[in-house]
């Protein structure tokens, strides 16, 4: 947990996200306070929401790198680097209330299987059986992490 005078969030997103993010929260019940540092209750389910959201934001980036062309074409350029700076700026808040080793494993396995599934569905890649048994395997390491987490 981050030292609780020290909100970690304006930096990450920027002082506006921050407080989009804290808005949103606030305005879907008691939230806000355990996604924000100073928080003594338990992990809340919008934390797991936000750690989510950043993975699949992450599944974007990762396919528009492959869109981008080594960066040479700008739009798909554009879009990746937007949808890296939310996927961080999400991973970043989520883990003021989850154990940072959880919400990397999570954020990562979310990633993997997303962009591993569209690899195969819009790019033509391999759907093996052992390919597919293998992303399965990390699905459950996913749940595992969630249901071993105790929020």
């Amino acid at each position: 947990m981050a030292h609780p005078s020290i909100d970690p969030a304006p930096v990450i997103l920027g002082k506006n996200a921050a407080d989009l993010i804290r808005g949103f929260a606030s305005h879907h019940g008691s939230i806000s306070a355990t996604i924000m540092p100073s928080s003594t209750t338990s992990v809340a389910p919008m934390a797991w929401f936000l750690l989510v959201l950043a993975g699949l934001f992450e599944i974007g980036w990762a396919i528009g790198l492959k869109y981008t062309e080594g960066f040479t074409r700008l739009w798909p350029t554009v879009g990746t680097i937007a949808a890296m700076m939310i996927s961080l700026g999400l991973l970043g808040v989520a883990m003021q209330s989850l154990p940072v080793g959880t919400s990397y494993a999570v954020w990562v396995g979310v990633g993997a299987v997303g962009t591993a599934i569209l690899g195969i569905m819009l790019l033509g890649e391999s759907a093996s059986p052992g390919r597919l048994v293998s992303l399965g395997l990390i699905v459950g390491g996913i749940i595992g992490l969630k249901l071993s987490s105790g929020a």
